[in-house]
């Protein structure tokens, strides 16, 4: 487990969490009810762990204005886990930009979006700032590192999911696992949460340990490589969660590696790759 998720498995829910009553700034408010120095209060809006539900609405945003002022019926929560907020970010590295969207090497350890408890070490927040907006259009596991391609736009984001649900954007990841598959190469089909799963994967070469194999997936299935991998009986070194005596100091060994689509705004086809040096 992770620095970050054994902090966040200490505390579940919000530190204050309330009406609003009577008019006030919303830093004034949360000071008094949460018993913490104004200026905590403004760090923790400024990294995300402050949630405004306006009155008769049913939409939740994080709030980061100090001085934003509150009326009477909006909720506002407090979710304050100091020791996460002094965790600092870990940067990620942009491999592409456009208006509409861009590709990031998110490095092992950094979630793609915030928690309740903030958004400060968040591949979202980072290009948030970049670009004024972020929505990311599919998934990595936090624990892996490797390519993320992420929208600037609700519209963008739209077609850009389309492509990744409908089977259109190819994606290849290089995985060090425990032991060497006796096939070279193969399919796996082997349903994932009562749902359809298929992962292909290649041997790429041996390790002291076992092998590096090359995956590519047709479905995106909850931690489907690394279940599809221990499954066959070759976890993925490094891997928390899934297999046996596959621990490993390096963290997980799985690199999302190579990204391709049919980019809607050039109208071509573009590639992106990233070197694999944590396999």
């Amino acid at each position: 487990m992770t620095t970050e998720s054994k902090i966040a498995a200490v505390n579940k829910g919000p530190t204050v969490s309330f009406v609003v009553d009577a008019p006030g700034d919303a830093v004034d408010l949360l000071a008094e009810r949460a018993g913490l120095p104004k200026a905590r209060i403004k760090d923790a809006m400024n990294k995300g762990a402050v949630w405004l539900r306006k009155a008769g609405r049913k939409n939740e945003l994080r709030l980061r204005r100090a001085r934003t002022g509150l009326q009477a019926g909006d909720h506002i929560a407090l979710y304050h886990d100091a020791a996460l907020l002094a965790l600092p970010p870990a940067a990620a590295v942009c491999v592409y930009t456009r208006r509409e969207y861009s590709v990031w090497d998110k490095p092992a350890g950094v979630l793609a979006q915030g928690t309740r408890f903030g958004d400060h070490r968040a591949l979202t927040r980072q290009v948030e700032q970049a670009h004024g907006g972020a929505f990311p259009v599919h998934r990595l596991d936090r624990e892996a590192r490797g390519l993320m391609l992420v929208a600037h736009t609700p519209k963008a984001a739209a077609l850009l999911s389309e492509r990744f649900q409908s089977n259109r954007v190819d994606k290849r990841y290089r995985v060090e696992v425990l032991g060497v598959p006796a096939e070279p190469a193969a399919d796996i089909d082997a349903p994932l949460d009562d749902k359809a799963a298929h992962s292909r994967y290649r041997l790429v070469e041996r390790t002291e340990r076992g092998a590096i194999l090359s995956v590519e997936i047709t479905t995106g299935r909850l931690h489907q490589i690394r279940r599809h991998l221990a499954g066959i009986g070759h976890p993925v070194l490094g891997d928390p969660r899934y297999g046996q005596d596959n621990s490993d100091p390096r963290g997980l060994q799985l690199v999302a590696e190579y990204l391709a689509f049919d980019c809607p705004w050039q109208k071509r086809r573009v590639e992106f790759r990233v070197t694999a040096d944590t396999v």
